[in-house]
């Protein structure tokens, strides 16, 4: 009956029975039908018989009936598929089918039915069964002749999907065991699958780029898995990868780009060190292929996977090829304008950035100064917006190794050496004199007076006289904003007092500006604060510090009348003087130099102090202010705890009457 010419489907399911009632009765190793030596050879041919026959059957069924009933039947068709698909299961299950016959008789046959029905649903199904039926060993020693057929398939066959697993068979075969990996090596399987997916390519030139990006993808995941220690295959595919996607235009298709992204994440996440992605040449340019704002994912990407792993990247070099990486977000690509940019976005974008570059570090002073120029070169060409993230994180990082260069002994600060502290200093002058332009005044101050902080650790007078300059040409031209002048006087004032390697002229005229800039605030009481402050100028408690008493007292002084001149200024205008807090401020601006033994502050300036405060408090006109009653209160319990401590310092505080 199965030979006579009929319905494909009832062939079909004719031929379907004959498998299944003859499935326990075919002569094989071990079986009660076991005949002479060569038998289950027989039942290899009788079971590949049936199952030619039953593919044509199946694949005449394409052809079958008019084209508006075509869509019903390929639904038939695909549901009839299991049919044909358990000859294989047979034949997968015969105990005398070893690796010689399945490579000599058994996949030939099978493969020639495949490629020979030209019918794609077919070709895709049976090569999908030969993949899942038969043992990874086999597959392994057959991959010419099993890759051999997948460029000879209709163009419309999703290969992509047949090679990806076949791939995932073998590495999950590979990672079995430690002892079939020379097998691998044996049968050459990374150079024959890239190989194959080369032609594979080349032979379907309408397959989508999300399709050959996926095959590479697989490709890549396979070496990783199996051969992860060569990088020199890692590359190979990543540069298989750039070949094809050359002479297109940027991705725009987002299911290639995701593809992309995982191809290009996939070493990051194996090796867990970016320093290894950064040797694969082929990496920067698989890269450029992405539009920009897949561009920019990745390179968060990258930073994260450093962050995480605390890579440190230690030369100039590799600095150099991950900048080149993650330019996206360093400087605007092409296409791209300031304006797209979401706020949100763009700061942890540049906050990134900023993280990743306390990350480069070398130990060698001549190195990590390269490293530092190489950062430098990059950042700069950020524009206006990125510069107040991406400078500061550099200038410290600049600075940490000035503070190196000093510990070190002292032959090592030669001039003659490539590193030295004038050098770095040169290039901090010219990098925050960029980020003032920007413009950014009160951070480029900032950043002034933490390099004259660093020179006067280094004894290098002109360089901090300099720095110190800068900041005061920044002060007077481009801070505006009265607040932000208060802030930046008393920043100004705190480092001045902290430097010890000025001269007495170079601290008189910077001392001098200081002062002057003070009393030239807009509010009186910012003024008061200001001019007080600057008595700390004249008395520095340390070994050879200054101790200029009078001048101290001067500005006390100056700082009391500006609060008297306050005090008038509110009468005048609201009808009322304004609180006392200020004088309150001052008499602990007195105490604390009485108690440094500064001569010019005596008890009986004290004393006089304490009855002004008291009598603007008891004064009706004052606005009654809780915070500086409960102010001036705690101060006198200090003067009056000092007095009963006794001692020296009690004997001092003793005339004072409160």
């Amino acid at each position: 009956m199965c030979r006579g010419v009929q319905h494909p489907i009832r062939g079909l399911f004719l031929r379907s029975y004959l498998a299944q009632v003859s499935r326990d009765k075919l002569p094989d190793i071990g079986s009660e039908y076991k005949g002479d030596a060569d038998t289950a050879m027989d039942a290899v041919e009788f079971v590949l018989q049936n199952f030619t026959e039953m593919n044509k059957l199946w694949v005449r069924m394409h052809y079958q009936g008019p084209g508006r009933v075509r869509e019903k039947q390929e639904k038939e068709r695909s549901e009839l598929r299991d049919l044909v698909g358990k000859n294989l299961h047979v034949l997968g299950q015969i105990e005398g089918v070893d690796l010689e016959m399945y490579r000599d008789t058994v996949l030939p046959r099978v493969l020639e039915q495949v490629v020979n029905c030209k019918d794609e649903l077919a070709q895709y199904y049976l090569l999908d069964c030969i993949i899942q039926v038969f043992p990874d060993e086999y597959h392994l020693q057959t991959l010419d002749t099993l890759l051999g057929a997948c460029p000879q398939l209709q163009p419309t066959v999703d290969v992509k999907t047949v090679l990806s697993q076949l791939m995932e068979r073998l590495s999950n075969y590979a990672s079995s065991s430690e002892d079939v990996l020379p097998e691998f090596l044996q049968v050459e399987a990374f150079a024959k699958l890239s190989s194959a997916i080369g032609k594979v390519t080349e032979a379907h030139v309408e397959m989508p780029i999300v399709g050959a990006v996926t095959l590479y993808l697989s490709l890549l995941t396979f070496t990783l898995r199996v051969h992860p220690d060569r990088l020199d295959y890692v590359d190979q595919v990543l540069g298989a990868c750039v070949k094809k996607l050359s002479g297109k235009p940027k991705l725009e298709d987002s299911r290639a780009t995701k593809q992309i992204v995982a191809l290009l994440s996939a070493p990051l996440e194996k090796y867990n060190d970016v320093v290894t992605a950064l040797t694969l040449s082929n990496y920067p340019r698989v890269m450029d292929r992405l539009d920009n704002e897949t561009n920019k994912l990745m390179a968060m990407v990258i930073i994260q996977s450093i962050m995480k792993n605390y890579t440190c990247i230690s030369s100039a070099d590799k600095v150099e090829v991950l900048f080149e990486l993650i330019k996206g977000l360093i400087k605007d690509l092409d296409g791209t304008t300031g304006d797209e940019l979401d706020e949100e976005d763009f700061k942890e974008e540049q906050n990134s950035v900023a993280r990743l570059i306390h990350m480069l570090y070398n130990g060698e002073p001549e190195e990590m100064l390269k490293i530092i120029c190489t950062v430098k070169k990059h950042i700069m060409t950020g524009g206006p917006k990125r510069l107040p993230y991406t400078v500061p994180p550099l200038i410290f990082s600049a600075l940490r190794l000035v503070r190196k260069l000093l510990c070190q002994d002292g032959d090592a600060v030669g001039e003659e050496l490539p590193a030295t502290p004038k050098k770095i200093f040169q290039l901090l002058n010219q990098t925050i004199e960029a980020l003032s332009s920007v413009p950014s005044p009160e951070l480029a101050l900032r950043l002034y007076l933490q390099c004259a902080e660093a020179a006067n650790d280094c004894d290098l007078e002109p360089v901090a006289y300099e720095f110190f300059t800068q900041a005061f040409v920044l002060y007077e031209e481009e801070i505006a904003d009265s607040k932000a002048q208060v802030t930046a006087i008393h920043l100004i004032i705190g480092t001045l007092q902290r430097m010890n390697v000025f001269g007495v002229e170079n601290r008189d005229t910077l001392t001098h500006k200081a002062t002057g800039y003070s009393a030239k605030l807009l509010k009186k009481p910012d003024q008061c604060r200001a001019v007080y402050a600057c008595s700390h100028l004249f008395w520095v408690d340390d070994q050879d510090g200054i101790k200029d008493g009078e001048r101290v007292l001067l500005c006390l002084k100056r700082a009391l009348r500006i609060a008297n001149a306050a005090q008038q200024m509110a009468t005048v205008t609201r009808g009322s003087s304004g609180p006392v807090i200020l004088f309150v401020e001052i008499l602990n601006k007195y105490l604390y130099f009485f108690e440094k033994a500064n001569p010019q502050i005596t008890s009986s300036a004290i004393q006089s102090l304490i009855e002004l405060i008291n009598t603007e408090l008891q004064s009706d006109s004052t606005t009654p202010d809780p915070a500086a009653s409960a102010f001036f209160a705690s101060t006198l319990r200090y003067i009056q705890f000092q007095k009963q401590k006794g001692g020296v310092m009690g004997e001092k505080y003793n005339p004072i009457k409160v």
